[in-house]
Parts: C-alpha cells; structure tokens; sequence
C-alpha cells in the first residue's frame, strides 16, 4: 500500500519550474531513493511535500490524505517526520531536550519514554551525551540527533535530506549503517541524497531526478547496474 503518492507535481521559483510534472510513490515499509545532481530538484521535492514551498499544481497523497488541505504544522501528528539538511539541531539545547522535541505531538508521557529507550538503543551516542549541549556535537553525533528526533514522533514516514552531507567517510557509512537498520524494522524512508552509490545500496527503488524532472526509476540495485547511472552518478 502507497502510504505517499506524488502525482504531476510542479513546482516554480518565481517564473522558473523547479518541478516539471513528476510522479512517484512510496510504499509502506520501503526506502525509496531521490538522486540526482545538485539543482535537480531534490530537496525542492521534499520542502513542497512538507508544505514548505507550494505547488503550483499536482496532487500529494499522504496515508489517504490529500496533502494541499494540510497546513505543514500539522504533518508530525499525522505521521511525517522530515530530517532536514544541514541537519538543524537547536544548538543551545541538550541532546535530551531535542529528541523530546521531536515528540510533542505525542500526549502520552509513558509512551514517549518508551520510544526515547527506544531511541538511545539504536543510538547509544546519544545516551551517553543526553546531557551534553547539541552544538557541541560533532556532525555525525548531530545528524544521529537529527534522526533520533525524528524517530521521537514515531513516525510512519521519514523524509530524510543529504544525510551525508559534509560528514567523514566513517561517520557517512555509520549514517547509512542505521538507515539500513531503520528499514529492517519497517520504517518507511524518502531518502534525498547526492551520494547516489550509497543511497542506492540502502534503497529498495529510485528515482533519478535530472532538472525538475524524473528521467529514470526502478529497483535500486538494477540501477545500480545501469550503465548511464553509472558514469553519470556512480564515478564509474
């Protein structure tokens, strides 16, 4: 079952069309892809199904709702968690105090408890420095903040932007290590991510996303194999 359906979407920026006509959809339980160069309209995609950016015309279906008649705060109480790039911890605050932040919409204190265990069992890190200001974190402990945060709403939908951007090569296969754990316990992710060898080895099916436009999709590893996504985005 779709739990997102994104149909002919446009998008402008003034008098230029950042998204021209794309569809796709995100089934329950998947990781789905959107790759593609800087510019392409990636994280255009992810700001304007958040309702950060409006339509210019389409139709955005989130779990049987129609996205247009939402108003963007009330999309974590519905089931959409949005880790954005550059990750966006509030910085004068405990690691604690962001990840309960990340569960306000929740009414049940026992609830949010049990999924914060939750969270500092996939992200240990995280307990040890619960009382540690988030700035001080480096920014691979701030993007599991991110993450976790995001998790604190239990989310059904997780849409997740440039996880691994500006981070180390071990702090980047980290990242991608607990995506692939989030998917193995069914959370369902629309991963934007420039990084498309890795993106594309968490994912179930991509989107390939050239200037507003969706020039390819299919099954993750079947593109991995592709020879224009290859040369194009793999370095190969």
């Amino acid at each position: 079952m779709s739990i997102l359906e994104v149909n002919d979407l446009e998008v402008y920026y003034g008098v230029i069309r950042a998204l021209k006509s794309i569809s796709f959809r995100v089934e329950e339980g998947e990781t789905v892809a959107l790759i593609g160069a800087n510019g392409a309209g990636k994280t255009t995609t992810l700001h304007t199904i958040s309702g950060l950016i409006p339509m210019r015309k389409g139709q955005m279906i989130f779990d049987g709702k129609d996205l247009s008649r939402i108003k963007p705060h009330a999309l974590a109480a519905m089931g959409m968690a949005h880790v954005p790039e550059g990750r966006r911890v509030f910085a004068d605050m405990t690691v604690l105090q962001n990840l309960k932040l990340g569960a306000f919409s929740r009414k049940q204190k026992a609830e949010t408890e049990e999924t914060l265990q939750m969270v500092y069992a996939r992200f240990p890190r995280l307990e040890e420095r619960k009382n540690q200001i988030a700035g001080t974190l480096s920014g691979g402990e701030q993007q599991m903040l991110a993450i976790g945060r995001a998790l604190m709403s239990r989310p059904k939908l997780v849409l997740m932007d440039e996880p691994s951007m500006g981070l180390s090569p071990i702090f980047v296969n980290e990242i991608f290590d607990i995506i692939a754990g989030m998917k193995a316990d069914g959370v369902t992710v629309l991963l934007v991510e420039q990084n498309a060898k890795k993106a594309l080895s968490v994912a179930d099916r991509a989107y390939v996303l050239e200037t507003g436009e969706i020039v390819l999709s299919g099954d993750a590893k079947e593109l991995m194999d592709n020879e224009r996504i290859r040369k194009a985005y793999l370095g190969e």
